[in-house]
C-alpha cells in the first residue's frame, strides 16, 4: 500500500509521538506501580497531544470483542495483548513486562512495542530481552524493496535460533498504516525470497516474540492475552518501519 508525501509526514510525526509517549510510559513501570495505571497515563499523554488510541475498542480479527484498553501491558508469562484497564496488579522487582501502543494521528497509524524489566531482573531476562531486540534489528536490515517479506522472517528466526529461546511464529508482524492490522502478514519465521514482494513506500510493523520456553502458546480466558504454553516468560520488541529507496526508516524513534 502506498502512501503519497503528505501522509508521510504524518506516519513520520505520529511515530515520534507514539516513540516519545512510550518512552514516558516505559519509565512509569516500576515496582509498585498497578498495571491500570500505565494504561491511564498512556491515554492522557495521546489525549494532550489531540490525538487518539489505536488499540482501544479495536476489535482484531478472531475476537469475540473489541480491545478494552489503549496500552497492552504483558507480563512475564504473557506474550502480548494483556488488558492493562481495569487491571489492578501491582508490577513487582524481577518482572518483565511488554508495553504496546499503537497512535491514531490525524487517522494513520503506528504501532511500537518495547519490553522492560522492574528493578533487578535476572541475567536469562535479560538475555531474553536483548535478544528479542536483536532479532527485530536483523528484520529491520532485511526490511528494503526488492526483498521478500519471507526475508524479514528469516533474518528473525535465523538470529534467534541458537540461542535457546522459542521464536514465537502463530503471531507476527503485519501492515499498517491506514489500518491497525493490514496485510501483508510478516511471520518471525520465513524462508528466504518467499512471500510478497516489498516495494518503495510500504509501512510495516516488525514485532518478534521470543519465549524462554517453548514458542507454543495459548489464548487467556480474557479473549485477547496470548500466554507462553510452558508459563515461562516472553520478550516482545516492535518498530513501524517505512520501506525508502535507500533502504528502511524506523518512524517509531525520537
Amino acid at each position: 500500500m502506498k502512501y503519497i508525501q503528505e501522509e508521510l509526514e504524518i506516519l513520520r510525526e505520529g511515530g515520534r509521538r507514539l516513540a516519545i509517549i512510550l518512552d514516558k510510559v516505559a519509565k512509569k513501570a516500576v515496582e509498585g506501580t498497578k498495571v491500570s495505571e500505565l494504561n491511564d497515563y498512556a491515554e492522557k499523554l495521546i489525549s494532550e497531544e489531540g490525538d487518539k488510541p489505536a488499540f482501544l475498542n479495536y476489535k482484531p480479527y478472531g475476537a469475540d470483542f473489541p480491545y478494552p484498553a489503549s496500552l497492552c501491558v504483558s507480563v512475564n508469562d504473557e506474550i502480548v495483548h494483556g488488558i492493562s484497564s481495569g487491571n489492578g496488579r501491582v508490577l513487582k522487582e524481577g518482572d518483565i513486562v511488554g508495553l504496546d501502543l499503537g497512535l491514531n494521528h490525524k487517522g494513520l497509524f503506528t504501532d511500537m512495542a518495547v519490553t522492560v524489566g522492574i528493578g533487578k531482573i535476572d541475567e536469562k531476562a535479560q538475555q531474553l530481552m536483548e535478544m528479542t531486540k536483536k532479532a527485530l534489528q536483523a528484520g529491520i536490515d532485511e526490511t528494503r524493496a526488492g526483498n521478500r517479506v519471507g526475508d524479514i522472517g528469516y533474518a528473525i528466526f535465523n538470529t534467534a535460533k541458537h540461542s535457546g529461546f522459542g521464536v514465537v511464529d502463530e503471531l507476527g508482524g503485519h501492515g499498517v498504516g491506514r489500518k491497525v492490522h493490514d496485510e501483508p502478514f510478516i511471520s518471525n519465521i520465513g524462508r528466504k525470497g518467499k512471500g510478497e514482494k516489498l516495494e518503495v513506500g510500504m509501512v510495516l510493523a516488525l514485532e518478534p516474540m521470543l519465549n524462554e520456553g517453548t514458542k507454543n502458546i495459548i489464548l487467556a480466558e480474557d479473549g485477547h492475552t496470548f500466554k507462553t504454553a510452558d508459563g515461562k516468560r516472553s520478550s516482545h520488541f516492535e518498530h513501524t518501519v517505512l520501506i525508502t529507496e535507500n533502504g528502511s526508516e524506523i518512524l517509531t524513534k525520537f
